[in-house]
């Protein structure tokens, strides 16, 4: 994804000063150095990211050498003729990773899960700190000896008679309806 932006800010600033299409595609040439460009990246920038949505990279992941360069010689032949080791040799010069590398968990969900515990800890510890040295003790009113008294009275003085509390009371035979 650096490539990406790098590669962007390189065309921007060529397009902002007005040079001309050749020294901004020496300026990406100097980003890139000697990695041969194989293909037409994405926003048609010479980038490389492995990505499975986008397989193949618009150049190689690593420059040229000289044991490379005679493996791509060799490669032109026959492919019957190559080992193992020179397969995956020409691969890892054009690839950093294969597929499966690619699609294999990296443990991230470990950091956010511990992230989430971290926070909802120090969440719950900040509530009990509040708790003992901030708020107040809770009010008398909130027992169940108060809240049936001030429910006693409520029915007493016939409080919201068509739709609350008293609505319910049958007056009549002292119990609900």
């Amino acid at each position: 994804m650096a490539n990406v932006n790098l590669a962007s800010v390189v065309l921007r600033n060529a397009m902002r000063t007005k040079v001309g299409t050749r020294q901004a595609h020496d300026m990406i040439s100097q980003k890139i150095g000697k990695r041969e460009v194989v293909g037409h990246g994405w926003n048609s920038l010479p980038v490389y990211a492995d990505r499975v949505d986008y397989p193949m990279p618009a150049i190689r992941f690593k420059e040229n050498t000289r044991d490379i360069l005679a493996l791509r010689e060799k490669e032109k032949g026959d492919w019957k003729k190559l080992s193992v080791q020179e397969k995956k040799a020409l691969y890892r010069a054009s690839f950093c990773q294969t597929f499966s590398e690619m699609k294999h968990p990296t443990g991230e969900w470990k950091a956010c899960v511990g992230a989430i515990l971290i926070v909802s800890s120090m969440s719950l510890i900040g509530m009990l700190l509040l708790k003992a040295f901030v708020y107040d003790p809770i009010p008398e009113t909130f027992g169940d000896e108060r809240q049936k008294a001030q429910l006693k009275r409520m029915l007493d003085l016939n409080i919201n008679p068509i739709h609350g509390v008293s609505s319910k009371w049958d007056y009549d035979n002292n119990k609900w309806k």
